[in-house]
């Protein structure tokens, strides 16, 4: 019984250590591609590891929402924006550095400063409490509580940014295709 429980912890440990590289190497092509179709596809491939991630928790409802939600629904959405846009949906990143590169590198700096303060707390013995998980960790029934409860207001929030987003992109659309069709019509005057 104990070479089966070792092989077995041994096997939850390959798992992790896979899915914690798969999370971080497509979460850096995330924000290193440059074509927005390669990068939605690589944050497919995040949420995905992630929901492997949420699954050696016990929280199998979160990892099934990761997969039927994000990596379903809302890539579904980000990926018809990104087809709607089109090509110039590329055009803020040409032309040499920008506030928000400059900025992306600013907050990475400031997570990687937040990774080694939280690494060094724990390895110098200051963060040995463990967290109280109960058997409720990731039920429906937990989750539901704790977002119409503990939750709520950032709960709505979040569905108010999401609906502000997606029409935001609709907007941002139509103004390309105007704009697009002023050119031609601009053009077409022009030549005769």
């Amino acid at each position: 019984m104990l070479a089966y429980t070792a092989v077995g912890n041994v096997f939850v440990w390959i798992v992790w250590i896979t899915a914690a590289a798969a999370c971080l190497g497509t979460g850096v092509l995330v924000v290193t591609r440059t074509n927005p179709f390669h990068s939605a596809l690589a944050l497919i491939g995040n949420l995905g590891s992630l929901a492997v991630l949420y699954l050696l928790l016990s929280a199998e409802f979160v990892a099934a929402a990761q997969i039927l939600v994000y990596a379903g629904a809302v890539m579904v959405m980000f990926l018809f924006v990104i087809a709607y846009l089109g090509g110039k949906a590329d055009a803020p990143w040409i032309g040499g550095r920008s506030w928000h590169q400059i900025a992306a590198a600013i907050a990475g700096v400031a997570i990687l400063a937040d990774v080694l303060v939280a690494i060094s707390l724990s390895a110098g013995g200051t963060l040995k409490t463990e967290a109280d998980v109960t058997r409720a960790f990731g039920s429906p029934e937990e989750i539901g509580r704790l977002f119409l409860t503990d939750h709520l207001l950032a709960f709505e929030i979040t569905s108010i940014v999401l609906l502000v987003a997606a029409v935001g992109g609709v907007v941002l659309g139509s103004h390309a295709r105007r704009t697009e069709a002023e050119a031609d019509a601009e053009s077409a005057e022009d030549a005769a």
